[in-house]
């Protein structure tokens, strides 16, 4: 991206050049001052209010909105919720925002204007929505097929290898830890693309088993990626990517700390 003075990031990797900078992941722990606020806390959305709050810029109008996107990016979440998303607005609305799908910016904006002006329960029923809302419930249903016909376990490590199916089946994240509870944690690999020039790692700790002590920000950070404590990813060149899967799967089964 082309950063540039004035700039303000959110829950990214700081750049000098910004002007302001608002993250959140124990990856980027600042080692410089810098004008924005950093902390290791449950969503980069709470460290914003927390800041904006504090400048008495902004009231307790967004609270229950950012409560709930803590609870969802921390994965604080309960069997329930996992297993029957459609019965919590939150995290069935969550459910259909995708980070890597560009042509879905105008629905992001969308959803910035309704959040905005709307409670949940309106928000849920905005035609757009609740039309994405019913197609996440359905491929929830599929994605669970694909989970189990894909997933491997490694001792205490579930792997889900998606290389074979074009396109990369899609649904919901905590998902797997439920079909595999004795997991601590899961790692998901597939192409970053139909020309699969490079592979995507994902890996999480299980929001059910947690006994994983491998700080994942850390482990990927030295395959150039990062992310928090529980859960992060990184790309991985095609040519050297089993080598590189295979090391991180013999750090994650001797579930040693990282410092």
């Amino acid at each position: 991206a082309d950063i540039k003075p004035g700039d303000i990031i959110a829950n990214l990797p700081w750049a000098p050049e910004c002007s302001m900078w608002f993250d959140h992941h124990v990856s980027n722990t600042p080692d410089r001052k810098f004008k924005g606020a950093f902390e290791i806390a449950p969503s980069a959305a709470g460290v914003v209010l927390k800041y904006y709050k504090a400048q008495k810029k902004l009231d307790n109008r967004f609270d229950e909105l950012v409560r709930n996107t803590d609870i969802i990016d921390s994965a604080a979440l309960d069997m329930d919720q996992v297993r029957h998303p459609e019965k919590y607005p939150y995290i069935l609305l969550s459910m259909t925002i995708r980070n890597h799908e560009y042509r879905d910016i105008p629905y992001w904006n969308h959803l910035i204007g309704l959040l905005s002006e709307n409670d949940i329960d309106r928000v849920i029923q905005d035609p757009q929505v609740k039309q994405r809302c019913e197609n996440i419930a359905l491929e929830n249903k599929k994605y669970e097929k694909f989970l189990i016909r894909h997933t491997k376990i490694l001792k205490n490590i579930s792997v889900t290898d998606f290389r074979s199916l074009d396109p990369v089946p899609e649904g919901n994240r905590f998902l797997v830890y439920s079909l595999f509870p004795e997991c601590i944690a899961s790692v998901k690999i597939r192409f970053d693309s139909p020309e699969k020039k490079n592979v995507l790692i994902s890996i999480g700790h299980s929001i059910f088993n947690r006994k994983c002590l491998v700080n994942t920000g850390k482990l990927l950070a030295r395959f150039g990626g990062g992310g928090h404590a529980g859960a992060g990813g990184c790309t991985l060149e095609r040519e050297t990517a089993d080598r590189d899967i295979a090391l991180i799967l013999d750090i994650l089964t001797e579930n040693k700390k990282i410092v």
